[in-house]
């Protein structure tokens, strides 16, 4: 594959800034994603260049694609999680209150 032109790599910086804040996550993140060492732009667009040079835009766009789906499964299995457990309401502590109340005349 032929080289990133210098448009092309700040037209990606400025989509990949874009999307990791729309999806709240920072570069540390996708660093992380990208298995690269260092969150800095430079070392992400050296592995950006590394996926384009491997399969162009298309290679780019597909493990974007992948870590975005695997951020939104974690996002969604950490919601059920945390459904699972419901919160004590009103009548749960009252009836708990009540309860103790009895155990201790006892």
């Amino acid at each position: 594959m032929s080289k990133l032109s210098i448009q092309e790599e700040k037209e990606l910086v400025s989509f990949i800034k874009d999307w990791l804040k729309s999806h709240g996550f920072t570069q540390k993140d996708l660093a992380n994603e990208l298995d690269i060492k260092s969150s800095r732009t430079s070392e992400i667009v050296l592995k950006i260049k590394e996926l384009y040079k491997k399969g162009g835009m298309f290679n780019i766009a597909k493990n974007l694609i992948k870590i975005e789906q695997k951020w939104l499964n974690n996002i969604k299995n950490d919601y059920r999680e945390t459904k699972k457990t419901p919160p004590y309401n009103q009548l749960d502590i009252d009836s708990l209150v009540k309860q103790i109340n009895q155990d201790t005349i006892k």
